[in-house]
């Protein structure tokens, strides 16, 4: 390494290709769309029991998903998700074909 050269830092942002960064995604689209901020939304959340979500509230999230992540998932199948978490896994599972 030459010492006149800055150091390149290896990338910090999450990638969604990970667990942790799936998450990420979808904790910051839902705080966008309810108007809230990203940190209140944990994998425990259920949207509609503590934020009382509707479906049109749940298109607009899906839609922004599938436009990030290149994947179809269906307003019907995120509601049957009772918490983030399982929508989380969801999505993950769409992404890796099996579902």
């Amino acid at each position: 390494m030459n010492p006149t050269e800055p150091a390149t830092e290896p990338a910090t942002e999450p990638t969604t290709e990970t667990p942790a960064g799936l998450f990420g995604l979808v904790r910051e689209t839902i705080a966008d769309v309810l108007g809230t901020t990203p940190d209140v939304i944990v994998a425990s959340t259920d949207l509609r029991a503590e934020y009382g979500i509707d479906s049109l509230e749940m298109m607009s999230i899906g839609a922004q998903l599938e436009r990030a992540l290149g994947v179809q998932i269906s307003v019907e199948d995120l509601m049957r998700a009772d918490t983030v978490g399982e929508a989380v896994t969801l999505l993950a599972e769409r992404r890796a074909g099996r579902s």
